[in-house]
């Protein structure tokens, strides 16, 4: 499930709407959603930003792999559901865990959407230095790859034997060990492998980039942008002044 989950980050490529946004202004999307449902601990305001999202990844043609980024997020979000009621309310509880869907779900259409080298120019051209542009796409892109890795080291380590289900919580966490140092090796294997690729190639030599293909914001992007932008303005007062209706407040009788 973890495997998929990863998969799940994958960059597909598609001739959408959303993909033809300027990653800024996915970006900037993913942030806004973020700054919003911190704004709130109510079950619905927060069910309303979580499926307010479903259109965009209908348009986006990934319905797919967001529906296994959700359920690679079952356990924790139950998780979350018991420690909170065990310890604070059941309400809030199932506010935080719709918080977590929502806040993965809005950077899991940032990334599915959004190639790994038109994200290392979008940094670039908000000025961030661009040796760390350049590690954190490599890094999104390695995520996947990751993930194959780590299914290929579990279905070689089940065919020696390995018996990853049995046992009691402390056993299946020992169980893991033969599936960790093996990744651990192979990342450290291939990071040198792309730092000796990087060195030949001559990795910072030059300081300032060109590119093929130059982002450029669109009217669209604009648009999106500016009601992003009302929107987190409107919610903000509205939360100032005490205006939120009251069965917005409502919670499940538990």
């Amino acid at each position: 499930m973890a495997i998929n989950f990863l998969e799940s980050f994958k960059f597909k490529m598609k001739n959408t709407v959303i993909h033809n946004l300027d990653p800024r202004t996915k970006l900037y999307f993913a942030v806004i959603i973020t700054i919003i449902s911190l704004l709130f601990n109510e079950i619905i305001p927060l069910l309303f930003l979580f499926l307010s999202l479903i259109p965009l990844f209908i348009a986006g043609k990934i319905v797919t792999q967001w529906l296994n980024t959700l359920r690679g997020l079952i356990f924790l979000a139950i998780f979350i559901i018991v420690i909170d009621t065990l310890f604070i309310s059941f309400n809030l509880g199932v506010a935080m865990s719709i918080r977590l869907l929502g806040l993965i779900s809005a950077f899991s259409l940032f990334f599915l959407t959004v190639h790994p080298d038109d994200l290392s120019q979008a940094l670039i051209q908000m000025r961030v230095p661009f040796s760390f542009a350049f590690a954190l796409s490599l890094a999104i892109r390695f995520v996947p790859t990751l993930g194959r890795e780590a299914q290929n080291v579990r279905e070689a380590q089940m065919v020696r034997g390995l018996e990853l289900q049995k046992g009691n919580i402390i056993r299946k966490v020992k169980n893991f060990i033969p599936l960790i140092i093996p990744l651990i090796i192979l990342s450290i294997q291939r990071a040198m492998a792309v730092a000796e690729s990087l060195e030949s190639r001559g990795f910072g030599a030059v300081k300032k980039r060109t590119y093929l293909y130059p982002l450029k914001m669109k009217i669209k992007d604009y648009i999106f942008i500016a009601f992003l932008t009302s929107l987190l303005i409107f919610i903000i007062i509205v939360l100032i002044l005490g205006a939120l209706p009251s069965w917005m407040q409502i919670g499940i009788p538990f």
